[in-house]
């Protein structure tokens, strides 16, 4: 095999966000058991158009023995694949799917009470210096968590201060920042993490706990991933 240029990816870093997968014009990378991989070394052609997409910086241009870029082999690749009309990210969260349930009894219990206590709750827009951040346990939510978990408002809702996003869908670079502030100076006690168990959104576990690296921070960080049958995972 010749020596050529192609894309190493460092398995350490890579949160699953899957933004190098979607980056690729060749569908060179999936992402597999939560971690972008290079599903054939002959659909790299080694240019890295997807290096500035990582926010993790776990992609690199190395020289190596590799196969041959096969610019035929792509073109059946991603004609294949748009057959399929599949996300070329193969992420679950995309895959259109319907979940069984059980029949319930009615039980005729009490409507669940909503515990939320402030206003806003999109992490865009809630300002670091919000009153009702001072001195709370922060829990942060991806979205889908809120209709995907059953039992939401008692668990992660009553008493926290709340925040809700997308990690897959958001920019993430401008919450980077703002919960960096709001971690160096709201004097929160706890952080908590919950989002779902598809890997793009993992991204969000992933940079809180880049923040929490970078700002030196022994806040007390949780993570809690909800299936997305509605279960909470091991």
């Amino acid at each position: 095999m010749p020596v050529r240029k192609i894309i190493r990816i460092d398995e350490a870093k890579c949160t699953g966000c899957g933004n190098c997968v979607t980056a690729c014009p060749e569908g060179a990378l999936a992402i597999i058991n939560g971690k972008a991989k290079v599903i054939r070394e002959s659909f790299c052609d080694g240019l890295g158009a997807c290096i500035g997409e990582c926010p993790e910086g776990a992609l690199t241009i190395e020289e190596r023995e590799a196969e041959e870029f096969d610019e035929e082999a792509v073109k059946q690749h991603l004609t294949k694949k748009h057959k399929r009309e599949t996300p070329i990210c193969s992420c679950p969260s995309s895959a259109p799917m319907s979940l069984e349930r059980r029949p319930q009894e009615d039980t005729h219990e009490i409507e669940q009470k909503a515990h939320l206590a402030h206003w806003p709750i999109q992490l865009a827009l809630i300002p670091p210096t919000a009153p009702f951040l001072k001195g709370k346990d922060l829990v942060i939510l991806a979205d889908c968590t809120a209709v995907a978990y059953g039992d939401i408002q008692n668990k992660f809702v009553k008493g926290n201060a709340v925040m809700i996003c997308c990690p897959k869908l958001d920019d993430t670079e401008p919450y980077e920042r703002k919960l960096k502030e709001i971690v160096r100076t709201a004097g929160i006690r706890s952080i908590t993490v919950v989002h779902m168990e598809v890997p793009c959104c993992f991204g969000l576990h992933g940079l809180v706990a880049k923040i929490l690296t970078e700002t030196r921070s022994d806040i007390p960080y949780r993570q809690f991933v909800i299936g997305i049958k509605g279960d909470i995972k091991d």
